[in-house]
């Protein structure tokens, strides 16, 4: 059993994890991420065709748990080698499972929800025991099989909300607090107790690399669901003005994040100790809820595009709102917890868009008015955190 289990789990699939070192994001990585680039799609389609308020929270369900799934694959891919064979099989194994979940997602509140919910248990339970097994005779090992209990304990109402459909959402809504809870509790088990933040050994630059480039495909859904629509309608005047809207706040969020954010950050992980800390909150919480804005913001440029000069309803005014919204709130926490001061322009952005959604609703406005005031908001803060930041 022992040799078995050194072929099949050696811990010479662990990277260098001497503390001058910090790894490099490999090719399996980037490949385990093309996933991702099919998921984000599918989920933004789930939004646009279930505008409601039911909707948005299926929605948010779906994406809590997309979204956990790469983040703890990402973490794991910090200690793991994925270009040793062994690592590089448990990667194919999660991307499959990951692939698995993207095509549930659009029937996970229906026909789907078993599949769903199976590829995520199973990716969850593969991961953490892979690496309890790899990092055993190590603290590492004990963190990584108190996770993996977490996960099961969560998994079990996942396959709840999988056999009672009338209690689903809220069966699910229980599993994604669980799996969100258990880190801030440091996976804490009676008679166990909790695994120091200290045990988990993190390099934080190479996790801020990753989470950056998620965020970039998150933004490629922006421009793949604005290139879509525009291939396959006629293109007028209204509609490519709109366009040229949602191309520019595309680029803003770009903008926002890589010019205002990234330097502080990557200043903070390069002078910071404790990583570990600094990840959970800066890049697991944070990065999801910009992650999130960034997919709900495609959603209200796709909705935009679509209807440039009718009056706009209220989902579109949500929507318009929230999605730029959860991206500043993301980019908030981030800056909160890297540069340790609260960035009030982000928040006086956020009362703006809100107040603005409200007065374009009010006034009857189409959709090009409520495009072009989220397009002026976004801009002007942007300018005046870059001008305050230099």
């Amino acid at each position: 059993m022992s040799s078995l289990l050194s072929r099949l789990v050696p811990t010479t699939a662990l990277r260098d994890l001497s503390p001058e070192k910090t790894p490099r994001v490999t090719n399996m990585e980037l490949f385990f991420d093309l996933v991702y680039v099919f998921t984000i799609i599918q989920l933004s389609h789930y939004l646009l065709e279930h505008a409601s308020w039911l909707g948005a929270l299926e929605y948010v369900t779906l994406f809590a748990a997309v979204w956990w799934a790469w983040n703890y694959t990402a973490w794991a891919a910090n200690w793991l080698n994925p270009d040793h064979a062994s690592g590089r099989a448990l990667m194919i194994l999660l991307m499959g499972c990951a692939l698995l979940m993207a095509v549930a997602a659009p029937q996970a509140f229906g026909e789907r929800a078993w599949l769903f919910v199976l590829a995520y248990v199973a990716m969850a339970l593969i991961r953490a025991g892979y690496m309890a097994f790899v990092f055993r005779g190590h603290i590492m090992g004990r963190n990584y099989a108190q996770l993996g209990t977490w996960s099961a304990i969560s998994g079990l109402f996942w396959i709840a909300g999988a056999c009672f459909e009338s209690g689903r959402i809220w069966l699910w809504i229980l599993a994604v607090v669980i799996d969100y809870a258990a880190p801030y509790v440091g996976f804490w088990l009676p008679g166990k107790g909790a695994t120091p933040m200290s045990s988990w050994t993190l390099k934080g630059l190479h996790l801020f690399e990753r989470n950056q480039l998620i965020f970039i495909i998150a933004l490629g859904e922006s421009i793949l669901l604005l290139g879509g629509y525009l291939v396959s309608h006629e293109v007028h005047f209204d509609t490519g003005v709109a366009a040229f809207i949602g191309f520019l706040l595309i680029v803003t969020l770009w903008w926002i994040y890589f010019v205002d954010l990234s330097e502080p950050g990557e200043h903070r992980f390069a002078h910071e100790t404790d990583h570990t800390s600094l990840a959970r909150a800066g890049l697991a919480y944070a990065h999801g809820v910009a992650v999130c804005g960034a997919i709900v913001t495609a959603v209200a440029i796709e909705m935009i595009v679509a209807h440039p000069h009718n009056a706009i309803h209220t989902e579109t005014a949500i929507i318009a709102f929230a999605g730029p919204s959860l991206f500043l709130l993301g980019c908030t926490i981030f800056h909160r917890v890297t540069a340790e001061r609260l960035r009030g322009l982000y928040i006086l952005a956020v009362v703006a868009l809100a107040v603005w959604g409200w007065v374009a609703l009010s006034l009857h406005m189409n959709g090009l008015w409520l495009g072009v005031g989220v397009l002026a908001i976004m801009m002007i803060m942007a300018s005046l955190a870059k001008r305050k930041a230099t």
